[in-house]
């Protein structure tokens, strides 16, 4: 069994170095460089958001030192979602072309070596095709809110959840998110700097579920406008709270008005979990 469990492993991984050899050569021939697909974690306190800015420290900035760090090269590393300040992630997906190729896991290795001490890591180098986009060929992205629903402020997960002592009715608030599920035009919800060319989006997921003292809702779609989660967890709230009905949410969706809509939930306790491809 040890001798045919071997053999099988053996023969696998030369199919598989054997395939990134072939797809090697099929870039070399288009002329392309090489690209890489990085899935990384990171803690969104303390940065300016992914995006790489004049006033403050950003992931994009970070990633791209580190690839500088690691071969000399200055590149631009381009994302799947480009999360705000405080945001964190547990599955952002980013490319990087480079002038020649590495094995992946060597990649890995070295750029987290160059992100120390910052919260940031990459959990996973993969080469993939020069089609393959990070925000244009995702399919889905899923982000999680953790809101700490407790008397007592949080300690150990400070900077990571949204604190409400008052206690909500995580029931009526996922009664309420149904309302906002499907194809529909979010102004209510979107951020007046929103840049989006259309703010209409089709929500695939807004499940709202209580954890003991923590309240979790999980928001799925192809894409969001600018603090459309933020504001939808936020409006959500004001319905666990009493202050809002499940028809005033339905009522501010048709307005289309931001002005409608409840007040914008903080960037703590926001996550993007996932993105499909």
């Amino acid at each position: 069994m040890f001798y045919l469990g071997y053999t099988t492993n053996y023969i696998l991984c030369f199919f598989k170095m054997k395939m990134q050899l072939a797809r090697a050569g099929d870039r070399l021939k288009k002329g392309a460089m090489p690209r890489y697909k990085l899935e990384i974690e990171y803690d969104g306190g303390g940065f300016v958001g992914w995006q790489r800015q004049q006033d403050g420290l950003g992931i994009q900035e970070l990633m791209e030192d580190a690839i500088h760090g690691f071969c000399g090269e200055s590149v631009t590393v381009h994302c799947a979602g480009r999360t705000d300040a405080g945001v964190h992630a547990l599955g952002q997906v980013a490319h990087v072309d480079l002038d020649r190729e590495w094995e992946p896991g060597r990649v890995r290795d070295a750029l987290n070596a160059h992100l120390r001490p910052h919260p940031v890591s990459v959990l996973a180098a993969e080469m993939v095709d020069v089609e393959f986009h990070a925000r244009f060929s995702a399919r889905e992205r899923a982000y999680e809110y953790r809101i700490l629903n407790r008397r007592a402020r949080p300690a150990l997960e400070r900077g990571h959840v949204w604190w409400v002592p008052r206690t909500l009715d995580a029931d009526a608030m996922a009664l309420a998110a149904r309302e906002l599920l499907g194809r529909h035009d979010f102004t209510s919800f979107r951020a007046v700097a929103c840049q989006a060319k259309s703010p209409e989006k089709t929500l695939d997921q807004l499940d709202v579920v209580r954890r003991g003292e923590m309240i979790v809702i999980s928001a799925r779609a192809r894409s969001f406008l600018h603090h459309q989660v933020r504001n939808m967890v936020g409006t959500l709230a004001l319905v666990g709270e009493g202050k809002w009905s499940v028809g005033d949410v339905a009522q501010a969706l048709a307005a289309r008005d931001r002005r409608a809509g409840g007040p914008t939930a903080p960037a703590d306790g926001l996550y993007l979990v996932r993105v499909g491809y």
